[in-house]
């Protein structure tokens, strides 16, 4: 089965993927990581992958903005809707301090789920959106991004993309989900 979530290796998204075929009794599935809800839902409809899994919803930083605007633009149907347990993270190139910190970037959604703790721990840095949390990580790990930024983004990245955690567990409510669809065409 071809199931393309909505994010980059050692995305949440990808959890949520593993996630669905591990209740469902999928056994090796093929994940395909487009990054946007946009390219997923454009490869639902267009027959191209057997699913696709996108967030909608997280109970922090409210609904996924541009998951909204895709659906609107492609003709899918709506699977099933489950949630999983979401911990953001502070990750940052090898060697780097909390004090050489100017920026931090990752998704929209996951500034919001931390905005409280990126006010109080970092009032002077700059906050960058970019399209996904583990596309993020992956350029910090591959110098795209300047060794002074911080990304949010899910545990699994450090390792994947050798990055250091600076701190773990820092979204603003310890209890936070984000709800993902099912998407089939």
């Amino acid at each position: 089965m071809r199931i393309a979530v909505s994010g980059a290796h050692g995305s949440f998204s990808e959890e949520a993927g593993k996630e669905y075929c591990r209740v469902h009794g999928i056994e090796n599935p093929e994940l395909l990581y487009l990054v946007t809800a946009e390219n997923v839902l454009a490869a639902v409809e267009a027959g191209a992958v057997d699913r696709g899994i996108v967030p909608i919803e997280n109970s922090t930083g409210g609904v996924v903005i541009e998951a909204v605007h895709a659906l609107a633009r492609h003709m899918v149907n709506i699977e099933k809707m489950f949630e999983i347990v979401v911990k953001q993270n502070l990750l940052v190139a090898p060697g780097t301090k909390r004090e050489d910190i100017t920026e931090i970037t990752s998704h929209d959604q996951a500034i919001k789920q931390c905005r409280m703790y990126l006010k109080r721990m970092f009032p002077n840095a700059e906050i960058k959106e970019y399209p996904d949390t583990a596309q993020a990580a992956k350029d910090l790990g591959e110098g795209v991004l300047s060794k002074t930024t911080a990304i949010i983004a899910p545990l699994s990245c450090a390792k994947l993309y050798g990055l250091e955690v600076l701190e773990e567990s820092i979204n603003d409510l310890k209890f936070n989900v984000t709800n993902f669809l099912v998407v089939v065409k």
